[in-house]
């Protein structure tokens, strides 16, 4: 039997043990989508206990806490930093099976030495160790942790309105690359209540009064020049679908009447500004023509434009009034998306202005779909210009990773991954980093031990360094 996480944990021969020992592990960390806060990062923030840096804004965490029966007060609330501890603690010997159980375990034996599992009776013991390497050990403020875990960089997530202040602040005050990714989903979501007064606070950051599409894209383009200029090469969509809708009357194959559609959402805008919410097709319309003109933009200037599809958000509406959005009331969304997405892609590369893409779905059924599509619109000289992107969100556990790279293997190139990224708004993430390259070097060595693949060791160590860094390294820079 062997033992509970080892040096060899997820490593079930000795082809996958060299691999990740030889290859996967010392290789750097290109975290390049994340929700960090770019101000403690710029601030060196240094947590004050266990709970508010491993609990904070962790909504995996809180929907085990309460499918554990767990009092919201211990979990959101107002309740004592030791007590939603001891709560975790409760929770973790509940969570066998899901990734949690392993991620927990893992950052105790990455960031405090505690090999221990965590329960009740541990949480007292492990609490006052881990409390007393937060406060002495300079590894466990933020520049410590990039440097401890050799983080090559981070991609934040960053509205167009925002003014990068932060950004501006860490450079040069750690090795880490702060890099902000544009996130222009506010200004796409026309149906919100909130749309007018965005457009209205888009307009001030460009210095631009918005009156009409026109002026908007201005806006837009401005702000895409001055994330430029910050290091931005990275864009980020999240959307409940991939939308695909034109002028009222166009039919699928047919070509677009670009007038006709152009004043559509004239009219669609205005009546937005007065308060007016369109209808669902006309919503579409314009998620459309943005998504279309961000794409060339991105194109332009080489960026790689993230697509993240398949989440339905913040669906228990009594949770959504009392707390808010973002707190662990989301669920996996299964719209269709094979003739939107094709058709999308296809709007693009018609005119030669399809930028790198990134795809990725909340919803495993996309995957193959995800993956046979992209396939159609690879070239331009760029290995792997479109990637089906790492499991993410509910797939980020054993079975959701070696899905979505057996899928890419079968349809696409694995070999031109670029791997992994962590999504995460905690600094005691990076342990799913080691997590991934695991799995990966697991499924490569079994391949291997099988006769599936040549054993060739320089191959198969120069795949695992490729999509453990190398290739995100080339694919965003």
């Amino acid at each position: 039997m062997k033992k509970f996480m080892d040096r060899d944990f997820l490593l079930f021969n000795q082809t996958a043990v060299r691999l990740y020992h030889e290859a996967a592990a010392g290789e750097k960390i290109f975290d390049y989508h994340c929700h960090l806060n770019p101000q403690e990062i710029a601030e060196n923030r240094r947590f004050s206990d266990l709970a508010s840096m491993w609990l904070g804004g962790d909504h995996y965490k809180w929907r085990a806490l309460r499918a554990n029966g767990i009092d919201e007060n211990l979990i959101t609330g107002n309740g004592e930093p030791y007590d939603k501890f001891l709560a975790w603690a409760e929770t973790v010997p509940k969570t066998i099976g899901n990734p949690l159980y392993h991620w927990t375990h893992l950052e105790l034996q990455r960031y405090f030495n505690i090999d221990e599992p965590l329960n009740r009776e541990s949480a007292p013991a492990i609490w006052k160790a881990a409390n007393e390497k937060l406060n002495k050990d300079p590894e466990l403020s933020v520049f410590g942790i990039f440097k401890k875990f050799n983080v090559y960089g981070v991609g934040t997530t960053d509205d167009p309105a925002d003014s990068l202040e932060w950004h501006k602040k860490a450079v040069g005050a750690t090795s880490c690359k702060v890099l902000p990714s544009f996130r222009p989903d506010r200004i796409m979501n026309i149906e919100k209540p909130e749309f007018a007064e965005y457009t209205g606070k888009l307009g001030r950051a460009a210095g631009r009064n918005i009156t009409g599409p026109e002026d908007l894209l201005e806006a837009l383009r401005d702000r895409i020049n001055f994330f430029d200029k910050m290091g931005c090469r990275i864009s980020d969509h999240g959307l409940e679908y991939l939308p695909f809708e034109t002028a009222a009357g166009d039919r699928p194959g047919s070509p677009i009447d670009q007038g006709r559609w152009e004043k559509e959402l004239k009219e669609i805008f205005a009546a937005a500004l007065d308060g007016k919410a369109p209808d669902a097709r006309g919503a579409e319309s314009w998620k459309t023509f943005i998504l279309n003109f961000l794409g060339e933009e991105y194109a332009d200037r080489g960026w790689a434009m993230q697509i993240h599809v398949a989440a339905i958000r913040s669906i228990n509406s009594r949770a959504l009034n009392r707390l808010g959005p973002d707190t662990g009331y989301d669920a996996v969304h299964d719209h269709p998306i094979a003739e939107k997405l094709a058709r999308f892609l296809d709007l693009l590369e018609s005119r030669g202005k399809l930028p790198k893409t990134i795809l990725y779905s909340l919803n495993i059924k996309d995957l193959y779909t995800m993956g046979t599509i992209m396939g159609s619109f690879q070239g331009g000289g760029i290995p792997g210009k479109l990637q089906l992107g790492s499991g993410w969100w509910f797939l980020d556990h054993i079975d959701g990773m070696e899905a979505q790279m057996k899928i890419l293997g079968n349809v696409g190139l694995l070999s031109r991954f670029v791997g992994m990224l962590t999504d995460s708004r905690s600094f005691l993430s990076y342990p799913r980093h080691e997590y991934f390259r695991r799995i990966l070097c697991n499924i490569l060595g079994t391949w291997a031990e099988n006769g599936l693949v040549p054993n060739d060791f320089p191959l198969l160590a120069g795949m695992v360094k490729d999509i453990s860094f190398r290739n995100a390294e080339r694919y965003f820079q």
